[in-house]
């Protein structure tokens, strides 16, 4: 089965947009992607910077079927976005608890989980983003972007594309998703 993607130019933030498509409709699988968001979410009601170019996606399943904590999810999905990271660059990539990712000790990726209940069912929208192009300037916090590690062009599209086949290829076993 694949997953159903749901591709918007701009909005507020790819998990909200998330939980309204759940709450709107009977889609209980789904991928979100905006070429920006004007209210992205970090942890702890932070906000994620959204540059242009870089990619924020959003997974949405229902999770009544598994046993899994959100943590050891968590731990999954980090290692999810760090194989296709590793697809790009041959860097060592370090997860830094509880949903990083950095290269050089430098943050290339962050997640944000959340669980909601709607009609009975149990959701968990996994919120990504990559630095693909650019990097935010955060105070006590470097970053990098993919085309900076790699000092070559990086195609959204194209990471986009293997992060959804690997979703696709890795959560159906997880969530015995049929």
């Amino acid at each position: 089965m694949k997953i159903k993607k749901f591709k918007f130019k701009k909005v507020k933030s790819t998990n909200n947009t998330a939980i309204r498509i759940i709450k709107e409709t009977k889609y209980n699988l789904g991928m979100v992607v905006a070429a920006t968001q004007s209210n992205g979410r970090g942890r702890y009601g932070r906000k994620w910077i959204s540059s242009k170019g870089n990619l924020f996606v959003s997974f949405f399943n229902e999770m009544n079927k598994t046993n899994l904590s959100i943590n050891a999810l968590t731990k999954i999905n980090c290692l999810l976005v760090k194989k296709l990271l590793a697809s790009f660059t041959s860097k060592k990539i370090l997860f830094k608890r509880p949903n990083d990712l950095l290269i050089d000790k430098k943050k290339i990726s962050g997640i944000l989980q959340e669980v909601i209940f709607v009609r009975d069912k149990k959701f968990l929208i996994t919120g990504i983003g990559i630095n693909i192009k650019k990097n935010p300037i955060i105070n006590n916090q470097p970053a990098t972007n993919l085309q900076e590690i790699t000092k070559k062009s990086i195609s959204k599209l194209n990471v986009e594309n293997k992060l959804k086949q690997l979703f696709e290829k890795n959560l159906f076993k997880l969530y015995k998703i049929k």
